[in-house]
């Protein structure tokens, strides 16, 4: 970790900035909605002959379960499909009363289709309805149309669902041998009990004869389990299988130094270890979930002890056959190795390492969701050791992006382990985890488009988590004969290996990668791309008495490098919270001048920047800049909470905290500078809890997959304060009513608060004069839409939500004092300063 140089002073971290104001968004009032103009009658009566046909097949299929054995859960699951090119009032479908409940939607083509799950007997609802359209009927004054038009002008057809209506996975990975038996990921509901409906699920999944996975995954309101067996046999058993919400296809995973003789790699090493000091007692942790880690590697040994390596299956052992755990461990120690060896300077390490061995080589995992098997690993260090402070680092994803952003079993696990949801939110978790790499060396041929299309890896998409791409720096090829060889990315560039989320629905899931950093380059001559040893990064190999030294690669080296700066700001800065972390990391980090060429127009508009963040997230952190401040380029760091939602007895949950944050801003100072060119820049971080299930196109309402949302607005010099709580009040009922388009926005934010307000963390730059950020120092946190105020079943609408706000000023064209300006005034205000 880089030491304090002259002149570099730790951020500000501010307390007692805010005070809390009610929240409150002003309605619109009633919105209208295009509607297909249909004849009512042969509408009507057309979906009363389908309801009917209905109650033949939900009669047969009681009476099946019946004979079955089943004696809970009866009912028929059908399908809803839209009119063309008409969205589906799908909130209308459930009734939660009558045990009605929507499974999912997805959409194909010009149509909607959502799948409903029907008790026994409440068909009826459905017809009654219909029946209200066909007589137009109104309320007893005749003021009020109750014949439920808006719900169904939208329906085209009512059927049985089959396997298709509960497939919400991508179409390509069916097996096209509908015999062929594989792992299927299912989704049940929670009707009631969870555990009656699983019990019920495995008695009669067990007795027909499928496979399933001792692992379950507990989600809000769904269990997702894995269950094996064929197409063909599930298409059979449907009717019987009627707890099923969703059905998925079962995610895979993917499984100048280097060219020293062994002997000549042993001197190098001893040399780092006579320079090198490895600091105990109470340190963070990098905890590393992978393929093990072997800690007889001598450089590795004295930064990890044995009780800290830890597996989730006593059968493999702990130690590493593979060789990618103990690589991943040998760059969260060092970084590239290339710098440490090469350099004759005394070196101290202030992180030490864990290890759980989630993968092994005999693949006797196979079959049990990621997710359970990641929970399980996050809980072994910490039942071993409660009280530390760790990030955890997973550089495993699978060997796909066919989610492109939606929310899975295992991404929502980790956004699930980094809030805590299992354990009521009191221990949120740092995670960094990989975005995958573009394996197919053919691709790399066609880079950067290759990166372009080849998208996240799953959990990579996971909102709470810090997801890691790559980009390098590598560009000497020095291996023998490769002189034909030239290096495919250029420097500062993408890496050829490096997943983007350019293919995802823009406005709808978060940017990923969040950063990126180095994890090589790849060569090409005219016949073919490789890798190359010298383009890789320097690492610890996994068998130290045949060599000590290995080099890896891709987006794997890049998140051990990004834990291994995780761990160094942890060390700086004890009492940061995960989520203040996560955003440090992207607040310090900056696009390279190659990274703009790529991916921006000589005029870049906003949407240009939302293109580049989808490529290369915010860019490369700079750990200087995460540390320190200095006298004209400075930082303040706010960690705070407020209520998002309450719900008064007998009301409806409603929006409640907002908090107005006062800075300690250099307003005079910024004055004084007048038309000097400056910047701002502000990140605001916090975890959400999931709920997966219905997620498909980021569907809302009570269905939307965040708990929360929290959204950051600054003070323009021509507001007064009502003024600015007036336009937030009116951006949060346009965001809430789905109908914000941007207008307004100050022009002077590179991304702007319509691009910006994606996933879990949100960051922007204002560049403008000095005079115009002067009067900028009053800061508004305010919620936004989730499941916690919209999912009123669940109860969660009172609960609080913490988060963290970084803001830095950096001026510098000027000599200027900003820092010490500031400190003066919390001295004045008797502010905490850390």
């Amino acid at each position: 970790m880089p030491k304090e140089k002259p002149g570099q002073r730790s951020h500000f971290l501010l307390v007692n900035t805010s005070t809390t104001e009610r929240f409150e968004s002003p309605s619109s009032g009633p919105r209208e909605s295009t509607l297909p103009n249909l004849d009512r009658q042969i509408h009507g009566r057309a979906l009363l002959a389908q309801i009917a046909n209905l109650k033949t097949e939900a009669n047969t299929s009681i009476q099946l379960q019946r004979n079955f054995g089943l004696d809970s859960g009866l009912g028929i699951q059908i399908s809803f499909k839209s009119q063309p090119n008409v969205e589906l009032a799908f909130e209308s479908l459930s009734n939660e009363q009558q045990g009605i409940e929507l499974l999912n939607i997805r959409h194909e083509g010009v149509h909607t289709f959502a799948t409903v799950y029907v008790p026994e007997g409440k068909l009826q609802v459905f017809e009654k309805k219909i029946v209200d359209y066909l007589s137009d009927r109104r309320s007893s004054d005749g003021s009020r149309s109750l014949d439920h038009k808006a719900l169904i002008t939208t329906i085209q057809e009512i059927r049985t669902a089959t396997f298709d209506a509960l497939w919400t996975d991508d179409l390509t990975v069916i097996p096209e041998d509908e015999t062929q038996a594989i792992w299927w990921e299912i989704w049940l509901p929670v009707r009631g009990n969870r555990d009656d409906v699983l019990t019920s699920f495995r008695s009669s999944a067990n007795l027909m004869g499928f496979e399933l996975s001792s692992r379950m995954i507990k989600f809000p309101e769904r269990t997702v389990l894995h269950m094996k067996g064929s197409k063909l046999h599930i298409v059979q058993s449907i009717m019987l299988l009627n707890n099923i919400a969703e059905i998925r296809r079962a995610k895979e995973t993917a499984d100048c130094f280097d060219s020293l003789a062994p002997v000549e790699q042993s001197e190098w090493v001893e040399n780092l270890l006579e320079r090198t000091t490895y600091t105990k007692g109470n340190v963070p942790y990098a905890c590393i979930l992978d393929t093990g880690v072997n800690r007889e590697h001598p450089l590795l040994n004295q930064a990890i002890d044995a009780a800290d390596v830890h597996t989730n299956n006593p059968a493999w052992g702990t130690q590493d056959d593979q060789g990618h755990g103990s690589e991943m461990a040998g760059l969260t120690i060092f970084g590239d190795l290339i710098e440490p060896l090469a350099s004759r300077m005394p070196l101290t390490i202030n992180h030490r390492l864990e290890s759980v061995k989630i993968l092994h080589s005999n693949h006797s995992n196979e079959g049990e969701p990621y997710g359970d098997l990641t929970i399980e690993a996050v809980g072994r260090p910490e039942i071993t050791a409660p009280n530390r402070r760790r990030v955890f680092s997973m550089a495993v994803t699978t060997k796909d992006y066919r989610d492109r952003g939606r929310p899975s079993a295992w991404s929502a696990v980790l956004d699930g382990l980094a809030c805590d949801y299992w354990g009521e939110g009191l221990t949120p978790r740092l995670i960094v985890v990989s975005g995958g790499n573009v394996a197919d060396p053919n691709a790399w041929r066609g880079y950067p488009d290759s990166n372009t299309t080849d998208g996240i890896h799953d959990p990579g998409q996971s909102w709470n988590a810090l997801t890691v791409g790559a980009y390098t720096d590598k560009q000497t090829i020095t291996e023998p004969g490769t002189e034909a060889f030239m290096p495919i990315a250029p420097k500062g560039g993408l890496s050829p290996f490096s997943t983007t989320s350019v293919t995802w629905q823009k406005r709808i899931w978060p940017y990923k990668p969040d950063v990126v950093f180095e994890g090589g380059n790849a060569a090409q001559d005219a016949a073919f791309a490789t890798t190359m040893a010298s383009l890789n990064l320097l690492t610890t190999n996994h068998k130290p008495f045949e060599k000590l030294l290995t080099t890896t690669n891709a987006t794997s080296a890049a998140t051990a490098l990004c834990t291994r700066m995780s761990a160094q700001i942890m060390v700086q800065y004890p009492n940061l919270w995960p989520e203040t972390i996560r955003a440090l990391i992207v607040h310090s980090a900056e696009w390279t001048s190659q990274m703009r060429s790529q991916f921006l127009s000589s005029n870049p508009r906003k949407e240009d920047y939302a293109n580049l963040i989808r490529h290369v997230g915010f860019g490369v952190p700079n750990l200087e800049c995460a540390l320190w401040s200095l006298s004209n380029s400075l930082t303040m760091v706010i960690q705070d909470s407020l209520q998002p939602f309450q719900k008064e007895h007998g009301k409806e949950p409603t929006a409640k905290d907002m908090h107005l944050h006062r800075l300690p801003w250099p307003t005079e100072a910024l004055q004084e500078l007048g038309s000097t060119e400056v910047e701002m820049r502000a990140t605001l971080s916090y975890f959400i809890e999931p709920k997966p299930g219905i997620t498909e196109r980021g569907v809302k309402g009570k269905y939307r997959y965040e708990s929360y949302g929290l959204r950051f607005e600054i003070k323009r010099p021509a507001e007064n304060e009502r003024d600015f709580r007036m336009r937030i009040n009116g951006r949060a009922r346009d965001e809430e009513e789905g109908n914000y388009s941007g207008g307004g926005s100050d022009p002077n934010w590179r991304v702007g608060p319509t691009l910006r307000n994606l996933g879990s963390l949100h960051s922007d730059l204002w560049t403008g004069t000095a005079a115009e950020l002067a009067e900028r120092g009053i800061l508004a946190i305010y919620p936004a839409l989730g499941w916690w105020k919209t999912a009123k079943k669940l109860g969660k609408y009172n609960k609080k939500a913490r988060y963290a706000f970084i803001v830095s000023i950096k001026a510098p064209k000027t000599n200027v004092d900003l820092y010490n300006i500031i400190a003066q005034k919390i001295k004045t205000r008797t502010v905490i300063e850390t």
